[in-house]
């Protein structure tokens, strides 16, 4: 799995807008503070939603507290921050989180400003329809795409004759879909699975038109190595093990 993750080629993100570097903790002060803190998602099913009762959960909530228990010999000593998509690396930046697991793809530009761990997931750019009369990409005419987001690039790309009409947010997209003025919404496919599991309406297309390794966004700099190596000395352990392979086919992502 490893060598597959690591010899795809690194695709360039949106814009990443840099703050004023901050002192961001290091492994020592993590295991001084008895705590890890960590940016996750809560609005992105199955890698990090809020379940019935309110609860965070997921692939992503399930990797958080596993971490924890790795670091810090505790799996509840964890403080998981919900964060927004234009947020989660500039809060590793600022020093607000320690680190961020929140379905960051692994990008040049973004590699110029934060660091990254081994990849935990293998994401991509895909299609997701409620019409019954599309069923692949030469179907697609009008297609919604997230404001400012990377996929808008490989769309623009891949699919030059479409029209892409732009959303502000997911809720948005979904709008757009069920009134039937866009052919499909275009975004990650972890995010697209999440939304064909919860309504059968929602058909995610065969075609995915980029691949994206999804990684822990770490603080940069030589400070932060020792957090890192033992970071990845976990996820190679998990991997070898296959709790990496069995959390993602927990949640539907295999």
């Amino acid at each position: 799995m490893w060598r597959y993750l690591l010899s795809i080629g690194l695709l360039l993100g949106a814009q990443v807008t840099v703050p004023p570097i901050a002192d961001a903790a290091e492994l020592t002060d993590i295991e001084a503070r008895g705590r890890l803190i960590v940016a996750v998602k809560d609005n992105w099913y199955p890698l990090g939603y809020r379940d019935v009762t309110g609860e965070l959960s997921g692939f992503e909530i399930d990797i958080a507290r596993r971490l924890a228990l790795e670091l810090l010999g505790d799996e509840t000593a964890v403080d998981l921050r919900p964060v927004s998509n234009v947020e989660r690396v500039n809060v590793v930046i600022n020093g607000d989180v320690d680190i961020a697991i929140a379905s960051v793809t692994v990008t040049a530009q973004r590699q110029r400003i934060t660091s990254f761990s081994l990849p935990y997931y293998l994401d991509g750019t895909g299609f997701i329809t409620t019409s019954t009369q599309v069923s692949s990409l030469n179907d697609l005419q009008q297609i919604a795409v997230l404001k400012d987001s990377s996929t808008l690039a490989h769309v623009r790309y891949q699919l030059p004759e479409a029209d892409i009409t732009m959303v502000s947010s997911y809720g948005d997209a979904i709008a757009e879909l069920n009134s039937g003025r866009v052919d499909a919404f275009a975004g990650d496919v972890s995010l697209l699975t999440g939304w064909q599991q919860q309504d059968s309406r929602y058909q995610l297309l065969d075609e995915v038109i980029s691949v994206e390794p999804v990684a822990i966004a770490i603080p940069k700099g030589t400070q932060y190595s020792d957090l890192r190596r033992a970071i990845n000395d976990a996820l190679r352990r998990w991997d070898d093990e296959g709790w990496l392979q069995d959390r993602a086919a927990h949640w539907g992502l295999q």
